[in-house]
């Protein structure tokens, strides 16, 4: 609906009265002088309180309603703090009408972030409680199981605990990965920058993983498009932790015989990586949410892998420590590509 401005509004109706004015003073000429006289005077009578409302108006628009476009259009509530007529305008209303219209859209914006960071906020305790109350009953059950008698049988006792302590490994690593997580999203975690090879951190990754990939059927290459080194600045021992999440991952989720594969691209002052595999791949659906906390695509087979379910958001965390992305495509059936940059170290 179109609106019209106070200067607007006075003009259409000045011209109106005026128009009127004239004609009244054309018909009083014809009645006569006494009915002139009388025709003239109730014309001007009504101009003059027509400005006179006008002038009523504008002073009680000014000095109300423009404290609260000021409060909205500043969000402040200070009434020391005036606007000159020019920066709202004639058209007070109209001014107060657009501020009040992006101040509730800017709220229900607000509303709406309020209650996604609730949702998450509850998921996310939801699965803390979730990932340690398994640990902490697996440990409840072997402790019983040795106080009722298995600790003086020796084919038990060792067994249990044995499993207790796994099951304590893995609470601690939730724990670290907590805090790991928090820690980078205060910046309290210090990168420590320094050049290295890339194709050196990767095959000390291959190095480590090398009897989980034999295990599994799964061979590990390495293409870097030469012979020179991938010379990259970053935190050494984070790109470490990043490299053997990623290709741990896809050596567990990878098919019987497939392959994992490390690519370097060169992005002039980037350095582009790719990890690769032709595993059991990832829903579309997932894809959006695999780097949030606790969140498992295949919640019984990825605790069945083992890890804590946080490896891929500190992961991204990690590369955005760095200012730099990561991304992920994966086709189902097909395999996963993660890939993502870090600065390159220039040669002379």
């Amino acid at each position: 609906m179109k609106t019209y401005s106070a200067r607007q509004l006075s003009l259409v109706i000045t011209l109106l009265l005026s128009l009127l004015v004239g004609l009244l003073v054309f018909v009083s000429y014809l009645i006569g002088k006494v009915g002139f006289a009388i025709m003239t005077a109730i014309p001007v009578f009504a101009f003059a309180t027509y400005f006179l409302v006008i002038y009523i108006l504008n002073h009680y628009i000014y000095y109300k309603i423009l404290p609260i476009y000021k409060a909205i259009k500043t969000g402040s509530f200070d009434d020391k703090k005036k606007l000159d007529r020019d920066e709202a305008g004639m058209d007070i209303i109209s001014a107060v009408n657009k501020e009040v219209e992006n101040w509730a859209s800017d709220k229900e914006k607000e509303i709406a972030r309020l209650k996604e960071l609730e949702r998450y906020r509850k998921e996310f305790i939801g699965n803390v409680s979730h990932e340690l109350k398994t640990p902490i009953f697996n440990i409840q059950g072997y402790i019983l199981t040795l106080l009722e008698g298995g600790l003086e049988d020796s084919k038990v006792n060792r067994f249990y605990l044995e499993r207790t302590e796994k099951s304590i490994d893995r609470m601690i690593s939730i724990v670290e990965d907590l805090e790991s997580i928090t820690k980078l999203e205060s910046g309290e975690l210090k990168l420590q920058m320094e050049h290295f090879n890339l194709v050196k951190l990767v095959e000390e990754v291959f190095d480590i993983e090398h009897m989980l990939a034999k295990q599994n059927k799964i061979s590990l290459h390495i293409y870097t498009g030469g012979d020179k080194p991938v010379m990259v600045h970053a935190d050494r021992k984070r790109i470490f932790e990043i490299l053997h999440n990623l290709i741990t991952n896809a050596i567990k989720y990878g098919k019987k015989n497939g392959f994992v594969k490390v690519g370097f691209f060169d992005l002039e002052d980037h350095v582009l990586v790719e990890v690769t595999d032709n595993g059991i791949g990832i829903e579309t659906e997932h894809l959006p949410r695999v780097f949030e906390r606790f969140y498992r695509v295949d919640k019984s087979r990825s605790r069945e892998q083992g890890g804590t379910g946080l490896g891929l958001s500190i992961v991204k965390h990690v590369i955005e420590a760095h200012k730099q992305t990561i991304n992920v495509k994966s086709v189902p059936d097909q395999g996963t590509t993660f890939t993502f940059t870090l600065d390159k170290v220039k040669t002379k």
